[in-house]
């Protein structure tokens, strides 16, 4: 009997060494498995994390290559603006010096003034262009933008950076409708400038030039209205090189 006990009693310890050594075995599998998905669940995150941190840097890169864009638009449209508001004031002068001639050769004032002309032609083509330009091309400097604030989380920053585009855009919106008025307003000028010409081609005398004077006055009246428009459309466009600049204030 002591023998079989003992035989019983090493059987136990044999089966319980096993049952131990399984459960050991297991709980080591079941660590090591948890282990496993733990570092696949931290590099999926960084996956993400890295893929987050790179759209919103190349979100920021193109608002930030957009806001360059069309800060250097709005300076080359402030420099032209400029240009065309020194134009009408030498085309003026020039119409203006042929009037008020009252001796000598009418024939070089006449062409001067032809000349001036010409280029007053050619800054309302300028304005034109620009107005098309701004209403459909220029506007997706501001699409870019808006999708870069739609992508920001925090919401006081975000309404923040929304206040600021909407600031902008309406002074861009001024701008666009002050030049619109300009280009409307360009119309009656030139069509003074156009009939003085053509009154002058065949008849560059004394008589002549007293002709047309009724004409020239109404050129007079009408290019305050240009250059009125275009004056708004410059103090616009100031505030807008401020707000765009990258210049520490």
């Amino acid at each position: 009997m002591p023998s079989e006990t003992t035989s019983q009693f090493s059987v136990s310890r044999t089966a319980l060494s096993t049952n131990g050594s399984a459960k050991a075995n297991f709980v080591l599998s079941v660590t090591d498995n948890n282990k496993q998905q733990f570092t696949n669940q931290a590099k999926l995150m960084k996956k993400k994390i890295l893929f987050t941190i790179g759209l919103v840097a190349l979100l920021v890169s193109a608002t930030d290559a957009s806001q360059q864009q069309l800060a250097k638009s709005i300076s080359d449209t402030r420099a032209e603006s400029m240009r065309t508001a020194d134009q009408l004031s030498a085309t003026l002068q020039a119409i203006n010096a042929l009037t008020a001639q009252k001796e000598g050769d009418l024939r070089p004032a006449y062409n001067a003034f032809c000349a001036q002309v010409a280029k007053t032609e050619a800054a309302a083509a300028w304005t034109r262009t620009r107005c098309q330009w701004m209403a459909s091309d220029g506007r997706k400097y501001f699409a870019d933008w808006q999708d870069t604030i739609n992508g920001i989380s925090n919401e006081s920053l975000r309404k923040k950076a929304q206040k600021r585009m909407d600031n902008v855009r309406k002074s861009y919106d001024r701008v666009e409708a002050s030049l619109q008025l300009a280009g409307e307003k360009f119309k009656p000028f030139l069509s003074d400038l156009s009939d003085i010409q053509k009154a002058l081609a065949a008849d560059v005398t004394a008589g002549g030039v007293k002709a047309i004077k009724s004409t020239v006055r109404s050129a007079n009246w009408n290019d305050q209205f240009v250059n009125k428009a275009i004056q708004a459309a410059l103090k616009e466009m100031n505030k807008m090189e401020k707000a765009l600049s990258t210049e520490a204030k």
